[in-house]
């Protein structure tokens, strides 16, 4: 199925109205999203009505690249500590703690939280912040089954909002879904400031989700805002 791809300059409206509202109900926005803090591991086997898409292999268990990326250097403006702390999607109602990408278990990524690849960039610098997380309820599952219709095209636009660990709030806007994924190279080889959401697209299916969004700004956010509490669990 061919990947959906819209020109960010035809959504550019429809997008800062919708971070206009995003900002707005920012305050707000635990009264209509699931908290990661208390989302909880899924059973084996899904419940009555629950809609759970589980995670059968880690998200970076894949081929390495041919070579190793060549990375622009980090801006100079950039804090040498900084990482992402939180990711939101307020009209997908995701709202996560971000921590680095393990590396115990195998690698197997955690539940209850979203995690960064070390191996690529930070927000604000030039190259891709990757961040991933299992399909799962709770977690990235409302980018799967966004992905499964119309290719992603309701995505398109949508705000993403992530913190940092230097109590930042960079704004970002999707302008790209990238379904079936089997190479991290294109991620390795950016070279401008993009955001990289990722998740899996099913049992046993090696094929992964590539969301791509664009960066729309960047400003202060409150530390309580950017520091929530991670909950990770060991899930299989």
């Amino acid at each position: 199925m061919p990947e959906q791809t819209i020109p960010l300059r035809s959504r550019i409206v429809p997008a800062l109205l919708t971070g206009i509202g995003g900002t707005l109900l920012a305050a707000g926005l635990l009264t209509y999203t699931t908290p990661a803090t208390a989302a909880v591991p899924p059973p084996p086997s899904p419940t009555a009505g629950e809609s759970v898409v589980p995670s059968p292999s880690a998200l970076l268990s894949v081929p390495p690249v041919s070579a190793a990326p060549s990375s622009p250097a980090p801006s100079g403006s950039v804090p040498a500590d900084r990482v992402p702390t939180r990711v939101v999607i307020p009209a997908l109602g995701v709202d996560l703690p971000i921590v680095k990408a393990p590396t115990s278990n195998g690698g197997y990524p955690f539940c209850n939280v979203a995690m960064y690849d070390p191996r690529l960039h930070v927000p604000g610098e030039a190259g891709a912040t990757y961040i991933f997380a299992h399909a799962r309820t709770g977690m990235f599952l409302p980018l799967l089954e966004q992905s499964q219709v119309n290719n992603g095209r309701k995505m398109d636009g949508m705000i993403v909002q992530v913190y940092t660990s230097d109590d930042q709030l960079f704004l970002y806007v999707i302008s790209d879904v990238k379904r079936h994924v089997t190479s991290f190279e294109p991620a390795f080889a950016e070279t401008h400031e993009t955001l990289w959401l990722q998740t899996s697209e099913g049992f046993q299916i090696p094929q992964k989700l590539q969301v791509v969004a664009e960066p729309l700004s960047e400003g202060p956010a409150d530390e309580r805002d950017a520091h929530p509490t991670p909950h990770p669990v060991v899930c299989g």
